[in-house]
């Protein structure tokens, strides 16, 4: 993540740092994770964190994993209101996900 990019979102540094590990670590290093919503946006106050997760495995993997990177992450962070949406390959492309893509921070 560049300068501008942290800058870009209302999350400390050392949080970012361990969203990313934990999707590496879950989903493997080939997936890729975006901050969207209103932590994304410096203009805006409060809210959850809303994570898109674009992953290699097939859904109902990705959907357990999920739950385990929500529950590590729950762990990591502190009780937090966290949000995690999840895209496999050939998963038909919805709303969610262009809004995440679009108006998300990749980390």
């Amino acid at each position: 993540m560049t300068a501008t990019q942290t800058a870009a979102v209302r999350l400390p540094p050392q949080q970012v740092d361990i969203i990313r590990a934990a999707v590496a670590d879950i989903f493997g290093a080939y997936a890729g994770v975006w901050l969207f919503g209103s932590r994304a946006d410096p203009d805006q106050l409060g809210g959850d964190i809303d994570l898109y997760v674009e992953t290699p495995c097939d859904t109902a993997t990705a959907l357990q994993r999920a739950g385990r990177l929500y529950a590590r992450l729950q762990r990591e962070l502190g009780e937090q209101r966290i949000d995690i949406v999840t895209r496999s390959p050939g998963e038909p492309e919805q709303a969610i996900h262009r809004v995440a893509r679009k108006s998300g921070v990749r980390l």
